[in-house]
């Protein structure tokens, strides 16, 4: 079965790197920010769905 939560973290995280990318954001502003959470989060799930 599809992990929905998983696969909406790292949609969110892939358009925010565009987003990024795109306008040449620096470290530190919100959306770089809320992509490093994004990773801890995609980490955290993933390590809970492992064991």
């Amino acid at each position: 079965m599809a992990d929905l939560y998983l696969k909406a973290l790292e949609s969110e995280r892939k358009a925010l790197w565009a987003t990024c990318r795109l306008k040449g954001l620096a470290k530190g502003t919100p959306e770089r920010l809320r992509i490093a959470a994004l990773d801890e989060q995609i980490a955290a799930h993933k390590a809970r769905k492992q064991g």
